[in-house]
């Protein structure tokens, strides 16, 4: 008899298997496309078509049926939601497998699998949107425009510092012996000139 003989084992235990197919379901109704080898996309995507059916019925317990999977309660409510409504017109079929190539190393077969409606770049589970990049330049180029006059701010600031502590050594040094000399005799000849004041008064 053929028992038990349905389906790909994927070289896993039944719960193994099961968790997997879980985690992946959860990973594609949350980014809309995954890239995996394609027994295991071949195996999801009868999970996950299961599980959108359960979704556009919509009831508690169709809800209760996919929590019993899916185990994330807010990719739960965007499967219910968001995704289910977009297939309220569309019997079946709600996933697409995209032949991505052997992989390097082991050369598997490795394919996209995507919700139809929701299409993704080949390059989707390794790269960025154009959107993300162009994104993460503008902040890159905002803070350096930032960065540029907080320099030049420190610079001047850096200037003054230096200005104001030349200033103060100056007025520390100590006079050269000529002005201290000048000085003298400027006092003298005041004393001079005040004494010369007092004489000729007591003389009237």
């Amino acid at each position: 008899m053929r028992h038990g003989k349905r389906g790909r084992k994927l070289g896993r235990t039944a719960s193994h298997k099961k968790a997997t197919m879980n985690n992946l379901a959860t990973s594609l109704f949350t980014h809309g496309a995954i890239r995996t080898t394609r027994p295991k996309a071949k195996e999801l995507r009868q999970v996950a078509e299961r599980l959108i059916t359960f979704a556009k019925r919509g009831d508690l317990h169709a809800r209760r049926m996919v929590l019993r999977r899916i185990r994330n309660k807010v990719v739960v409510s965007k499967l219910f939601d968001e995704i289910a409504p977009s297939f309220s017109d569309r019997q079946g079929g709600y996933t697409r497998l995209l032949n991505l190539g052997p992989r390097r190393g082991d050369a598997t077969e490795v394919c996209l699998i995507e919700l139809v409606g929701s299409e993704r770049r080949a390059d989707f589970a390794d790269t960025a949107s154009d959107a993300e990049v162009q994104d993460a330049d503008a902040v890159t180029e905002e803070s350096e425009a930032v960065s540029e006059p907080e320099e030049a701010v420190a610079e001047d600031q850096v200037d003054e510092e230096a200005t104001e502590e030349a200033v103060e050594e100056a007025e520390e040094e100590p006079a050269s012996d000529d002005e201290v000399v000048a000085e003298a005799e400027a006092e003298t000849e005041t004393e001079v000139e005040e004494k010369d004041g007092e004489g000729e008064e007591k003389e009237k």
